[in-house]
């Protein structure tokens, strides 16, 4: 695959689609690679008219592995952070949103969609934060916007899910017979992972980024921005009400709740997540 240098690092990538197609950087989650962005889907994305890109993270895959902290200073630093404390840290989640315009610049790519899971979503909203110009539309999928008052870790997202209907009712939601989690495919997506790259600490310095953003709430509200919010409905990771909190924090955003999803993108889903992603950068090329 390819490599790029962007903001000082080297990032590996790779494409799907014509180049003329409509630009969408997908951007992927804690310590995940980007053959989590399956093969499959992006394939249906490019069919539907997008030059996709996908890329690894620094600290994860192929790309750049930030390693000039040892071992002893990533203990602290997961130690800070669970203490609820901001830790020191070697870079934030505004250098990874850096490192995703550096690859739209190394590409020549003057304005893209851009689409983010989970901790790539947080990527993305900072993208659109930090370069409004730079961003055409955003997709935020089981992300969060950094609130503090909601809990991730250990909230029930079925008892969340009653909290909501009016989001249920007026959004619509997937086929929950569709949405359910493939165990087999993802044990051999693990498998492969390993083998491709095993970075422990790279994961702990992107959670570290990532308890060092914080709140990004008030800032999302001034996005003026075609925005689509994707979540499963049964993502314990992070809670559906997440997702709720970032679709009202984002004016003029629309929702898409997935029944029976998890904190994964599943197979079955994966015909409506392109369609509603084809139509929001279809309607804002």
């Amino acid at each position: 695959m390819p490599q790029a240098t962007a903001n000082g690092i080297t990032l590996e990538f790779e494409t799907f689609g014509d180049a003329d197609g409509r630009p969408l950087l997908l951007i992927m989650g804690l310590g995940a690679q980007l053959i989590h962005w399956d093969d499959e889907f992006c394939r249906l994305l490019a069919d539907s008219g997008h030059y996709v890109i996908r890329f690894d993270n620094r600290d994860a895959g192929l790309s750049t592995k930030i390693d000039s902290f040892g071992l002893t200073d990533i203990a602290v630093m997961l130690a800070e952070y669970l203490e609820g404390n901001v830790p020191v840290i070697p870079y934030t989640l505004d250098d990874m949103a850096a490192d995703s315009i550096g690859l739209l610049d190394y590409l020549e790519i003057p304005r893209a969609h851009i689409c983010g899971a989970s901790m790539g979503g947080m990527i993305a909203q900072v993208m659109a934060i930090n370069y409004p110009t730079r961003v055409q539309s955003l997709t935020s999928i089981m992300s969060t916007t950094g609130n503090s008052d909601l809990s991730g870790l250990s909230s029930d997202a079925r008892t969340v899910r009653g909290n909501y209907p009016a989001a249920i009712d007026l959004q619509g939601l997937g086929d929950s017979a569709l949405s359910e989690f493939d165990i087999d495919r993802a044990g051999e997506l693990a498998i492969e992972a390993f083998k491709r790259s095993f970075c422990p600490t790279g994961i702990a310095r992107q959670m570290a980024a990532i308890a060092a953003q914080g709140d990004r709430r008030e800032k999302l509200r001034q996005l003026n921005l075609a925005t689509l919010v994707i979540h499963g409905t049964d993502d314990t990771v992070v809670p559906m009400n997440e997702g709720v909190d970032t679709h009202e924090n984002i004016n003029g955003s629309s929702l898409l709740l997935i029944d029976g999803m998890g904190h994964e993108l599943s197979v079955g889903a994966w015909p409506k997540i392109v369609a509603r992603i084809s139509e929001l950068t279809r309607s804002n090329a």
